[in-house]
């Protein structure tokens, strides 16, 4: 565990250093949307720290006709449920204190998730904060399009997944988006 836990601290130095360096990677992030799968409802996430902030993506995205959420932690231990958001509307923090949309929002199944993530791999491979919360909202929506959304940089040469871990089906970056090859949907 103590390898993971050394992982996940140099993945969050190295994306610091990646937000420090380029901060304008979100908004060239946005100017690939088009290239995004489809999608009607496309979950995005607050950023919080050095993750690749969404507000650019979200205008892009409500451009393009796709409609936003947000996922809410109710519970820790259970799979995060998507409320419906546009930007500037209010948010308040959920159970694990992120911002999320205010329980009378509307709830919605998204389609196309977009997470955050300290790393990625060739294969789709995601290594994330280390609470699960992903893991097992992907576990319980399987039919979602999977997409991470990072720096370029934060691509590594291989993660060891563990049997819980699912993969990503692409990753949208700075540089554009890629599908993993093998992933099914």
């Amino acid at each position: 565990m103590s390898d993971k836990h050394e992982l996940r601290s140099a993945a969050r130095a190295l994306r610091k250093r990646l937000a420090e360096a380029d901060p304008t990677a979100a908004g060239r992030a946005a100017e690939h949307v088009s290239a995004l799968p489809e999608g009607e409802v496309v979950a995005l996430y607050r950023a919080m720290a050095s993750e690749l902030d969404t507000d650019a993506l979200a205008v892009a995205l409500l451009t393009a006709g796709r409609r936003l959420c947000l996922p809410v932690v109710l519970t820790r231990d259970a799979p995060m449920l998507f409320r419906a958001w546009a930007p500037g509307e209010p948010l308040e923090l959920d159970a694990a204190g992120c911002p999320a949309p205010l329980p009378l929002a509307e709830s919605v199944e998204p389609d196309l998730i977009l997470t955050p993530l300290l790393a990625f791999d060739a294969l789709g491979g995601r290594l994330g904060q280390g609470g699960g919360y992903y893991d097992r909202t992907f576990a319980a929506r399987p039919d979602a399009i999977r997409v991470g959304f990072a720096y370029a940089g934060q691509a590594v040469e291989a993660l060891s997944l563990e049997a819980h871990d699912m993969p990503l089906h692409g990753v949208l970056t700075e540089t554009g988006y890629r599908e993993f090859q093998g992933i099914c949907r």
